[in-house]
């Protein structure tokens, strides 16, 4: 069964940083798209950044750029979500997803992970 293992949450404080990683338990298509959500506590889930595994193309979402970074290690089957200069509002419970279209709606990806709390406190 394909599984993606989401780690590295934690409480920081304001200002500091957190690498998140996000483990699949096959070996992904080259086609694959991997992404990071977030979720907020009341809040709708949104989109944080994406990378396409075969060509490493990369997208942000505007409220994280040039204070996130997506990157991937083929042969782990790992993409990693360093974050830096976390604010308060960066604080919801993260999730690494996989699908097959270079998209940021969450509705095009199809395999979820179980999630990581961020809390980052001001």
């Amino acid at each position: 069964q394909a599984q993606l293992v989401e780690s590295g949450g934690g409480s920081v404080q304001a200002g500091g940083s957190l690498r998140l990683s996000c483990v699949a338990s096959w070996r992904l298509y080259s086609s694959s798209v991997v992404a990071w959500f977030r979720q907020a506590p009341g809040k709708q889930r949104e989109f944080v950044a994406l990378i396409r595994w075969h060509s490493s193309s990369i997208l942000y979402a505007d409220s994280v750029k040039g204070r996130f970074t997506i990157s991937k290690y083929r042969t782990e089957n790992t993409v990693n979500l360093q974050m830096n200069n976390l604010k308060a509002e960066d604080t919801a419970t993260y999730y690494c997803a996989v699908g097959s279209r270079y998209d940021s709606d969450s509705r095009s990806y199809n395999i979820w992970g179980q999630g990581t709390q961020v809390t980052v406190a001001s």
